[in-house]
C-alpha cells in the first residue's frame, strides 16, 4: 500500500540551506496526507473542514450555464474611454477607401490564427446596424468601458455574453482558482464583463454567472414565443424549496449568495478550499436569516453597480493647484490624500478604503493607474465617479461586517 507523506520549511534561503545541509530524510519530521478526490493536493488537508465546506452548493452546480468573461486579444483596438473615438474608428474600419495595410499601421493590429483584418472589415461592411454593437462594457471593478462587442474586433465576445448580458440581466463573477493570495475574487455585473474584471492573470481568470439566460434571436421565427429562462438549477430550487418551505425570487436568491459569498469568516474558514476550486453556497433554513442576508447582498449589488443612493454622500474631496492629469500615483498616509500629479489631489481617504482589493487590484489604485497609462485628464465626472468609488469600497467594509453579525456561525444551520 502506498503512504504519502508532507513536510514543508519556511524561512530565508540561508535557513533553508543550513537545514538541508543538517537534515536528511530519516530526520525530517514527516507528517502523513490522504490526498481526496477530485484534488489528491499534496498538502495536509482539515480532513473536518473540507467535509463541512463540501456540505454547500457549488457555483456551477447552482447556475450551470457560465462562461469564461469576453477576451479581445486587441483590448487597445476594440474597447475605450471614449465612445466616440471608438464609434469614428469603427466608421474608418468600413471604409473601403483605406486599405488593410492602412487600418492595421494606423490601429496596431495584426491578424492571428482565428482573426483577419480582412474577413473583420468585410463582416462590418455587410451589417447595415453594425452601430449597435457599440457597448459599455466592465473591464475592472468599477471601470466601465466601450466596447466593439463583436467579432468584428473581438477574438472572443462569448456566445452567451452576447445574447444574455446585452439585456437586462444581472450576473456573478467569480474565478475558479486564485492567483494571490485571499480570496476577495466575486463581483457583479449587468453588462458584459471582460475576463479579467477582478483577475490579474489568465489562472485566475473569471467567469460569467448570468441570472437569466436569453434566447438567440437570429433567427427570429424559432424564438418568436421564447422568453428568457432562469439559470438556477432545478435540482438547486429543490434543495432551497426543501430548506425555506418555499421557493424564493431568482433576484433574492442571487442577493443571498451574494452576501455568503463577502462575509469575511467564510472567507478565512474556507480559504483553502476557496483558492483551488469554484466556491461553494451553504443553505439556511432560516428563514429570517435568509431574507437578513438577502438585504444586506442586495446594498452590495446597488454598490457595486453603482446604482445605491448611499454614493450621493460623498467623503472625498478634489483639492490643490493645477490640472486633472494623471501623471503620478502616490497615496500619502499622513495626510490620507491620493496624489494624481504633483499638485493634485483627492483627500480624505482612509489607508483601510486605499489598500481595500477586489480580486487581484487594489481597486482605488488600479483605477488611477490605468488612467495615467492611457495619458488622461480626469473630467469633472471621472473625478465624481471616483468620489463614489470611495464611497462603494467604505460602504462595502461596513456591509461585509454587518453580514458576519448576521450569521452566528458556520456551517450555517
Amino acid at each position: 500500500m502506498t503512504r504519502i507523506y508532507h513536510a514543508d520549511l519556511w524561512g530565508s534561503r540561508e535557513d533553508k540551506y543550513r537545514f538541508l545541509q543538517e537534515n536528511d530524510v530519516t530526520t525530517i519530521q514527516w507528517t502523513e496526507i490522504f490526498p481526496k478526490s477530485p484534488f489528491y493536493l499534496f498538502v495536509a488537508q482539515d480532513k473536518d473542514l473540507f467535509t463541512e465546506y463540501e456540505t454547500g452548493w457549488k457555483i456551477t452546480e447552482i447556475m450551470p450555464t457560465n462562461t469564461l468573461g469576453f477576451q479581445t486579444h486587441r483590448d487597445h483596438f476594440a474597447i475605450d474611454f471614449d465612445r466616440e473615438y471608438l464609434y469614428q474608428k469603427f466608421k474608418e474600419f468600413r471604409d473601403v477607401k483605406l486599405s488593410d495595410y492602412e487600418i492595421k499601421n494606423k490601429h496596431q493590429i495584426k491578424d492571428n490564427r482565428d482573426w483577419k483584418v480582412e474577413n473583420a472589415r468585410k463582416q462590418i461592411r455587410l451589417d447595415n446596424d453594425w452601430e449597435q454593437w457599440l457597448l459599455v462594457c466592465l473591464y475592472r471593478p468599477f471601470d466601465w468601458r466601450h466596447c466593439y462587442f463583436s467579432t468584428i474586433a473581438m477574438d472572443y465576445p462569448r456566445y452567451v455574453l452576447q445574447h444574455s448580458m446585452t439585456k437586462e440581466n444581472l450576473s456573478l463573477l467569480c474565478s475558479r482558482q486564485q492567483a494571490t493570495l485571499g480570496f476577495h475574487h466575486v463581483w457583479c455585473t449587468d453588462v458584459p464583463a471582460n475576463d479579467c474584471v477582478i483577475s490579474t492573470t489568465s489562472r485566475e481568470a473569471n467567469q460569467v454567472f448570468p441570472l437569466y439566460i436569453y434566447p438567440d434571436t437570429r433567427n427570429q421565427q424559432s424564438n418568436l414565443f421564447m422568453e428568457k429562462s432562469l439559470n438556477l438549477s432545478s435540482n438547486f430550487i429543490t434543495a432551497i424549496r426543501e430548506k425555506l418551505g418555499y421557493i424564493p425570487t431568482p433576484e433574492a436568491i442571487f442577493y443571498y449568495i451574494y452576501a455568503i459569498f463577502h462575509s469575511p469568516t467564510y472567507r478565512q474558514r474556507y480559504a483553502e478550499f476557496l483558492k483551488i476550486d469554484f466556491p461553494r453556497v451553504p443553505l439556511t433554513s432560516n428563514n429570517q436569516l435568509f431574507q437578513d442576508l438577502g438585504v444586506k447582498g442586495k446594498e452590495l449589488v446597488d454598490l457595486h453597480l453603482m446604482k445605491s443612493k448611499k454614493l450621493n454622500q460623498l467623503m472625498t474631496k478634489m483639492a490643490g493647484d493645477g490640472d486633472n492629469g494623471v501623471t503620478e500615483v502616490t497615496y500619502k498616509l499622513t495626510e490620507q490624500r491620493i496624489y494624481i500629479n504633483k499638485t493634485r489631489y483627492f483627500e480624505g481617504i482612509p489607508p483601510e478604503v486605499w489598500e481595500f482589493k477586489i480580486g487581484g487590484y487594489q481597486v482605488l489604485d488600479k483605477w488611477l493607474k490605468d488612467r495615467k497609462k492611457a495619458k488622461l485628464t480626469l473630467s469633472f465626472d471621472d473625478v465624481l465617479h471616483y468620489h463614489k468609488v470611495v464611497v462603494a469600497l467604505k460602504e462595502t467594509m461596513q456591509i461585509m461586517e454587518d453580514i458576519d453579525q448576521l450569521i452566528p456561525s458556520f456551517p450555517i444551520e
